[in-house]
């Protein structure tokens, strides 16, 4: 079954590739429409939009995820569930290739919540507490972005189409438009994972690592940026600002968070979560089809370097804490060399596929009009990736070995390098051919030589402070407890899990059982219905005691009254 998927994905995706080529060249764009219902003059149309864009992100996810599928096949092999996974990762792509090409809200809106709604099936795919945790704190948030997109479709009407494409640009500024933009954004952040909506993104990492593979580099957490990418038309000034800011702080706030962590998924998540925030952030300069390459550069070196962690995962008995690991590339000399090469992709060494696309988006920031703290931002947030790649490369492949001794790690998982070795080609000319592709008129790029080396040195720099940082084990040193509380600030995300997770369950439940506590079978019982009982209780006795002794009462009370009138008569 992994056999047939991966060779069909592989045929469209190349099919694909060659038609892009074909639109790109011709510049050539096709809009099919089928009417599926009328309401109040109101149609309601199944849409494709195919163009080079659509195209060429198909062909790239496309791909990956035969890749991904044929990966699968010895990862999984030991799941008696196996073509159950390979249908629900088919059915995943299936609603990304029915984002791609809608140029229609309420069909986007149909990939949306097909994304969704397997992720969460994925997520959850190992069923254990964690897991479910996990896929109910995704699948809860990017409601909040299914909502505001079901509220921009009601918007819509006002246009009387659902065709976004045809107004986005025209009725740029219209306040009907504005809401409608605004409403995307939101949709698009807590998709692409945005502050505040971060957390659900390495939580996601329950799920299995070849799904981990697929989801953070090219299906769900892009579709958010693609979608931002079909609406850019739209977006007005003050949005643009919302956007920037937002992107680079969580760019910045993902480096820093990589940084202190230890899981070898959630590491490279929080990655994935900064290179997010760098094609927001380019995006809302304006820079659309530089934020559309660096999503399709990522894609490859990202998917490659989750597979290459699934691989060690798998050698070490599912075990994912980067401390244990060290002085791999002697055991898995192949899977280190892969790892190694898209790891320095995601840093932007030169010439390889990532320093294409992240180099350009720098230099093309250094000539925008923009501030000194969203210019310093970029450049530190690339020098915090270097940093926490360094790092990661210096547990997993230099360091010393801290694993069982007894072990059976090699790189005999023939089938597993097999769908790693077709990714690796283009993690390494994927970006130089891209660009010949998709710029073939180059950008003119006019800086000083200072800013024009910033780049560079930032990489250095950033690689110098990861092996630094990672040459005495934070958790030993950490003395006082101030810098303590900043490491734990630092590695859960600024408290974002608090806010989305403990925020919304764990305090209001906490709260719930103190109110209990204190009104319920407190103050108000004292007061309320328990303590009227009581009381009328208390009373009923005592006129019930007084019933069945009124004759004794009333003879005690005549004895004392005769007594009383004997003393004032005779006395």
């Amino acid at each position: 079954m992994c056999l047939i998927y991966f060779v069909s994905f592989l045929f469209f995706s190349v099919l694909f590739f060659l038609l892009s080529l074909n639109f790109m060249v011709t510049d050539y764009s096709l809009l099919l429409e089928y009417e599926v219902l009328n309401i109040n003059s109101c149609g309601i149309m199944m849409t494709i939009l195919l163009d080079w864009m659509s195209l060429l992100f198909m062909s790239f996810v496309l791909f990956i995820s035969s890749m991904v599928i044929y990966y699968s096949e010895e990862y999984m092999e030991g799941d008696i569930f196996i073509n159950r996974f390979i249908m629900l990762v088919s059915m995943f792509v299936l609603s990304m290739m029915l984002l791609i090409i809608s140029p229609n809200l309420i069909s986007i809106l149909l990939g949306w919540d097909g994304l969704g709604l397997v992720s969460y099936c994925l997520v959850i795919y190992y069923q254990n507490v964690k897991s479910y945790n996990a896929g109910m704190i995704t699948a809860l948030t990017n409601r909040i972005g299914d909502v505001a997109l079901l509220m921009s479709i009601a918007w819509m009407l006002n246009y009387g189409s659902f065709n976004y494409i045809f107004y986005v640009d025209y009725m740029k500024g219209s306040s009907e438009m504005n809401l409608i933009s605004s409403l995307i954004l939101l949709a698009a952040m807590t998709k692409s994972a945005q502050i505040p909506f971060s957390s659900w993104l390495p939580a996601a990492m329950a799920a299995p690592t070849p799904v981990s593979s697929l989801v953070h580099s090219s299906t769900l957490v892009t579709a958010g940026v693609y979608l931002l990418i079909r609406f850019n038309f739209a977006l007005t000034e003050s949005l643009m600002f919302i956007l920037l800011f937002i992107g680079t702080m969580t760019m910045f706030m993902a480096g820093m968070s990589a940084n202190f962590e230890f899981d070898l998924k959630k590491i490279i998540a929080l990655s994935t979560l900064s290179q997010l925030g760098l094609m927001m952030g380019i995006l809302a300069l304006g820079e659309y089809n530089l934020a559309f390459f660096h999503l399709l550069t990522h894609a490859l070196f990202k998917a490659l370097l989750f597979m290459c962690a699934g691989c060690m995962i798998h050698n070490l008995g599912n075990c994912q804490d980067i401390r244990y690991m060290g002085g791999l590339v002697n055991l898995m000399p192949l899977t280190c060399c892969y790892f190694m090469i898209s790891n320095l992709s995601l840093c932007g060494l030169p010439f390889l596929a990532g320093f294409y696309s992240k180099d350009l988006i720098l230099e093309v920031l250094s000539m925008e009009y923009i501030n000194m703290f969203i210019y310093l931002m970029y450049y530190i947030s690339t020098g915090l990736t270097v940093c926490y790649t360094f790092r990661l490369i210096y547990y997993v492949l230099i360091g010393d070995f801290n694993y069982l001794s007894l072990n059976m790690i090699s790189d005999r998982g023939y089938i597993m390098l097999q769908g790693m070795s077709g990714l690796i080609f283009f993690v390494i000319f994927g970006g130089s051919m891209l660009m010949w592709i998709m710029f073939p008129t180059p950008y003119f790029i006019c800086l000083s030589p200072l800013m024009k080396m910033m780049a560079l040195v930032v990489i250095f720099m950033g690689g110098w402070m990861g092996l630094e940082l990672s040459k005495f084990t934070l958790s030993y040193s950490l003395k006082s407890m101030q810098t303590l509380k900043i490491s734990f600030f630092l590695s859960n995300m600024w408290y974002m899990p608090y806010i989305s997770t403990f925020g919304v369950n764990f305090y209001p439940i906490y709260m719930g059982r103190v109110i209990y506590n204190t009104v319920d079978q407190g103050w108000s019982e004292y007061y309320g219905s328990q303590n009227i009982f009581n009381q009328m209780k208390y009373t009923s006795i005592l006129l019930q005691f007084l019933y069945h002794n009124n004759l004794k009462i009333f003879m005690l009370l005549l004895s004392m009254w005769v007594a009383y009138m004997y003393l004032y008569l005779f006395i």
